[in-house]
């Protein structure tokens, strides 16, 4: 490919920024690199599940955007991506200061691409892994409404 990195990061942000979900989760982007996206919420009573932890939903979703968009930063401009699968491991509760989905991409193909996340929880500077996260998704070229 043959874009420079502040290209990556604007079409990035641009894509981040059209997620109403993300907008009302509270995730902020973190850093944005070829194949690596990282994004981060802070837990808040409107994410939580009955014992207080962050719900499990939220960190799909957190864990799902940053897949997505690390994909995204390896497709042309005309092609945007949709997950087709995902899988989610839950490893420990999610509370802290911070949640923090770091996403990058595993194998990327013409049509599928495999990527990975971890999902970690920030209390007092130290993370903890709570989840591992997989999805494959599909390139999606020439079709109206679809934004990269």
């Amino acid at each position: 490919m043959s874009v420079d990195d502040s290209e990556i990061v604007q079409r990035i942000r641009a894509n981040f920024e059209r997620q109403g979900l993300m907008r009302t989760m509270g995730a902020k982007l973190g850093s944005a690199v070829l194949g690596q996206v990282e994004l981060a919420l802070t837990p808040h009573a409107e994410i939580s599940q009955q014992n207080g932890f962050v719900h499990g939903s939220a960190l799909g979703a957190l864990a799902e955007s940053a897949v997505a968009l690390s994909a995204l930063s390896l497709m042309p401009p005309d092609r945007g991506v949709f997950t087709t699968e995902y899988n989610i491991n839950f490893l420990a509760p999610a509370q802290g200061d911070r949640i923090i989905a770091r996403g990058k991409v595993a194998k990327t193909g013409r049509t599928l691409t495999f990527c990975q996340c971890e999902v970690l929880s920030e209390r007092d500077g130290q993370e903890q892994l709570i989840a591992l996260f997989t999805a494959t998704l599909v390139a999606v070229e020439g079709r109206d409404g679809i934004l990269g």
